[in-house]
């Protein structure tokens, strides 16, 4: 089974950004969104697959801590 798990961008530097996971921070490449600094992304592999909404993220999150 994959997972994909969503975070938030903290920084930015060509098309690596420095991405929380609920206080871990990984890089991750955003080659494939059109994402800015504040965004919210869901992450698969090292690769930030799509762009989300807050609302959506806190339902993933709460479901993930469960």
């Amino acid at each position: 089974m994959c997972l994909a798990i969503p975070g938030k961008i903290l920084k930015i530097k060509g098309q690596i950004a420095k991405v929380d996971f609920n206080g871990i921070q990984k890089e991750i490449n955003i080659t494939m969104v059109n994402a800015k600094i504040g965004d919210y992304i869901m992450v698969h592999a090292g690769f930030a697959i799509e762009k989300m909404d807050l609302d959506r993220v806190k339902d993933i999150q709460n479901y993930l801590n469960t």
